[in-house]
Order: C-alpha cells, then sequence, then structure tokens
C-alpha cells in the first residue's frame, strides 16, 4: 500500500484531498470534516503497518527501524500507529528486542473469519462465472479417497446435462476433479486409490500406475488436469485443485461439455481459466500457494 513520505506527527495534512461531489460527510459540494479525513488517512495508514507486518515479518518479526524504512514513515509516526494495533492484540511487541510480529488479535480474527464459510459459499460465485464464460457444466468436488464426492454443480441450461448428481461418487484416477485432488495429496492416498485398482472405464482410461503418476506430475507442473473422455465416452472435463488455509487440498472445480464443444484446443483455453477460478476460491479460504 503506498504511503506519503512526508508525515506530520500530528496528522494534520495527513489526508489527500477528497474528490469534489457527494461524500459520506454530506451533500454535493461540502467536504468532509478534517477530523474525519484524518482519522481515514490515519487508519489507511495504520492498515498498511499492519499489512506490512503480516507480508514481511517472518519468525523474527521487523524492528522499528525496518518498518518505518519500508513504509517511509517516521519512527514516532509508526509508533503513534502501531499503538491501537498492539492495544487490540493485532500487533505484538517483543519487549526484549522491540521486534513486531503479528499477535493473537490476528489469529483470532483469522479464525473467526474462516468459521463463517465452507467450501461451497467459498466457491459458489468462482461456480457461476465459470460457467457463463466457459458454456459448460461447473462442478465442485472434495476427495473420499479412492473416491471423489459431488458437492455443487453449476450446469448451463442451454447445454446438454451432465448424468453427475450432487453427493454421487466416482472414482479418482479416471476423472479431471480427482487426478486435480490426486496431484497434490499424500503418496498414500495415491497407493491407496492404485490398491482399490484401476479397472478400464472407458477405452482411454488411464489403468497403468506408472502412466497415472506421470500424469499427476504432468498436472503439478500446469497447474490443471485434464478427463479426455477417461470417464464418459463423449465426455471432456478440465479441473483445478483448491487449497485450504493451510495450503492442503480440499476440492476441485471443473468444467464439463461434450468433446463437440469442449474441443483439444478449447481445453488448452479452459486450463488456465478453471486454475484461475480455482486459485481465487483457494485464497478465499486463506490459501497463500
Amino acid at each position: 500500500m503506498p504511503v506519503s513520505t512526508h508525515e506530520h506527527e500530528r496528522g494534520a495534512h495527513e489526508s489527500p484531498s477528497e474528490p469534489r461531489g457527494e461524500t459520506r460527510g454530506g451533500p454535493r459540494g461540502e467536504d468532509r470534516p478534517p477530523a474525519a479525513r484524518n482519522q481515514s488517512a490515519s487508519l489507511r495508514r495504520a492498515l498498511a503497518v499492519l499489512e506490512e507486518v503480516r507480508d514481511h515479518a517472518g519468525a523474527e518479526g521487523l524492528n522499528l527501524t525496518e518498518l518505518a524504512d519500508a513504509l517511509g514513515l517516521s519512527k514516532s509516526t509508526v509508533l503513534r500507529l502501531a499503538q491501537p494495533l498492539l492495544d487490540t492484540g493485532l500487533l505484538a511487541r517483543d519487549r526484549r528486542h522491540g521486534h513486531f510480529r503479528l499477535g493473537p488479535g490476528a489469529l483470532a480474527l483469522g479464525q473467526a473469519y474462516l468459521a463463517g464459510i465452507d467450501l461451497r459459499t467459498a466457491a459458489a460465485e468462482e461456480a457461476h462465472r465459470l460457467m457463463r464464460e466457459a458454456g459448460g457444466t461447473v462442478h465442485l468436488c472434495v476427495p473420499d479417497a479412492p473416491h471423489i464426492v459431488y458437492i455443487d454443480k453449476v450446469e448451463n441450461e442451454t447445454a446438454v446435462r451432465m448424468a453427475s448428481r450432487i453427493g454421487s461418487r466416482a472414482p479418482m484416477y479416471c476423472t479431471a476433479v480427482g487426478k486435480a485432488m490426486l496431484a497434490w495429496l499424500p503418496e498414500e492416498v495415491f497407493a491407496q486409490v492404485v490398491d482399490a485398482g484401476l479397472p478400464t472405464v472407458t477405452a482411454r482410461t488411464l489403468t497403468d500406475p506408472v502412466l497415472l503418476r506421470t500424469e499427476l506430475a504432468r498436472i503439478r507442473n500446469r497447474g490443471y488436469s485434464v478427463d479426455d473422455r477417461e470417464n464418459e465416452p463423449e465426455v471432456r472435463c478440465v479441473a483445478a485443485p483448491i487449497f485450504d488455509h493451510n495450503d492442503v487440498v480440499v476440492g476441485a472445480l471443473s468444467v464439463s461439455g461434450l468433446t463437440s464443444r469442449v474441443t483439444a484446443a478449447r481445453v488448452r483455453e479452459l486450463g488456465p481459466a478453471v486454475a484461475g477460478a480455482a486459485l481465487r476460491v483457494s485464497r478465499t479460504l486463506g490459501a497463500t500457494r
């Protein structure tokens, strides 16, 4: 967040000029009171302090000089801005070295945020956007090795309906959503899938564990998976993994359609789009990857 390098300890000139027109402080042509503008500017800069500590403190924290230099503020201004954050526990300061770190209040805030969302809620907006952009059926799935479970489905009413149902299961090894998750799940999950068997579903199903492992490496490299008629003879599917706040894969988002609509060329276009949507869902869940 950019901040001014010209700081005044009392904040008398802290706020940039307000744009002309209607403001929250009054009707058109009336500016907000100077005190309100100063408070808003101080809040933005206090949040900049918090963000700098969040992004760059590391295990040792940031000392006052490092924090002031990074933000282009005087040390006294940083101390003034940090004090309410320290009082509320959003920041903590080491008494021995004076280093700033995130405080327990930041953890409580994060936990409250995570408690208020679930995977379906987090993915709903992206799933509908992906359906509109891609023109295919979008699925949201979670792992239940050696299977996957469909937990949400957004259909394009103009396209052919997919046979999948919310709550139904499918094999992990021959579906795009399954492979997208399996590529980032632990080795023991891969062994569980192989031990459960890799029977032929269509003529294109990967039934060799060595070939499946190679395919999973490709998926990790490009960021999305493809089911090229491996689970249904006339259906192609593109999927990408979703990660939670621990950077653990917890689901996958996919687009499916008949091969006549989802051509090989179209798959190459859909891959980055699906991966981008899954990434935004992951970020909503608190993932950092």
